[in-house]
Formats: structure tokens, C-alpha cells, sequence
């Protein structure tokens, strides 16, 4: 039994009924959890080690590797019953998606790093560390994260475009 089977089967029943109902959804969240978690990890080590002068910098490249984690993910998992492009038109859609929403996803750091200078000497050192988690990990990812929702499901993985099989409970689960 795989993990996501795990998890739904222990679920109450109405929370369980949601669950499978809006299964792109909960898919789409847990890979976005995960490479939240990548992009989290890699910005404050980049950021930390690399480029302790350029946060804006280490944010995109942080971005720019969980961009491609989310691809392999959301393709072969949330988003494998619809598409039906050729791959290499559904990856340019993809990354012209990503590449808007590492924009959206950087503003944020950018405005507080440059624009309210939250950043030393005019705030503390904890003040600039809160500061750039706040903008870049908390309201940037989560800016980013509904325009990609949308531009995913309206343009690169779009319903129009969807394989057409059938989908038992077993395999909406993540078990093939």
C-alpha cells in the first residue's frame, strides 16, 4: 500500500469523499510541500554560504531547481490524466508558467529586501532573516503557488486535453 493510500484510507468519510474528489488538488499540494521544502532548504543554504549579498539571486536559483522537481512530479503524478501534448510543448508551457511564477514568487523578497530595506544595518539581523522568510517563503510561495494552480490546469495540463480512461479509486490514489 503506498503512502497516499495510507493516508486516505485513515481519513473520516466526508474528509476521505473530498480527498478523492479533489485528488489534483491534494496531489498538487503534496508536491508542492515537498518542494517548498526543497526550495526552503536550498535558499537559506545559498543565500547562507553562496550568496550572503544576493538573496534575490538565491531565491530564483532556489526556485529554479524546485521548478524542476515540481515538473517530474506534477507530470508523472497530480496531472498524468490530463495533458496529451507532445512533451516538449507541455515543458515549454510548464516552465513559461514557472518562470512567471518565479517572478511573483521573488517580488516579495525583492520589495522587502530593496524597497522597505528590511535587511542590516537598518533592521537586525533576526529582523532581515524573518523578514526574507515572510516575503519569499511564505507570501511569495503562496502568490506564486495559485497562479501556477491556474496555469497549470488551463494551460499546460488542460482538461480539454486530458487522456480519456477511466480512474478507479486505486489508481487515484497513486497506486498504478
Amino acid at each position: 500500500m503506498s503512502l497516499a493510500e495510507t493516508v486516505v484510507s485513515r481519513l473520516p468519510e466526508p474528509i476521505r469523499s473530498i480527498a478523492l474528489k479533489h485528488r489534483e488538488l491534494v496531489k498538487f499540494a503534496l508536491v508542492g510541500g515537498t518542494c517548498f521544502v526543497i526550495d526552503t532548504v536550498l535558499f537559506f543554504g545559498i543565500k547562507t554560504v553562496i550568496l550572503p549579498n544576493n538573496p534575490v539571486t538565491a531565491k530564483i536559483i532556489a526556485t529554479l531547481v524546485a521548478t524542476i522537481v515540481s515538473y517530474v512530479l506534477n507530470r508523472e503524478w497530480s496531472f498524468r490524466t490530463r495533458g496529451g501534448r507532445e512533451r516538449h510543448h507541455e515543458a515549454a508551457l510548464f516552465f513559461l508558467v514557472n518562470g512567471i511564477g518565479i517572478v511573483l514568487n521573488s517580488a516579495p523578497l525583492y520589495v522587502s529586501r530593496y524597497l522597505f530595506h528590511l535587511q542590516e544595518p537598518y533592521v537586525s539581523r533576526f529582523t532581515e532573516e524573518l523578514s526574507d522568510f515572510l516575503a519569499a517563503q511564505i507570501i511569495g510561495t503562496l502568490v506564486a503557488m495559485a497562479f501556477r494552480w491556474y496555469g497549470y490546469k488551463k494551460w499546460v495540463f488542460p482538461e480539454e486535453n486530458a487522456r480519456r480512461r477511466p480512474i478507479d479509486e486505486e489508481e487515484a490514489l497513486g497506486h498504478s
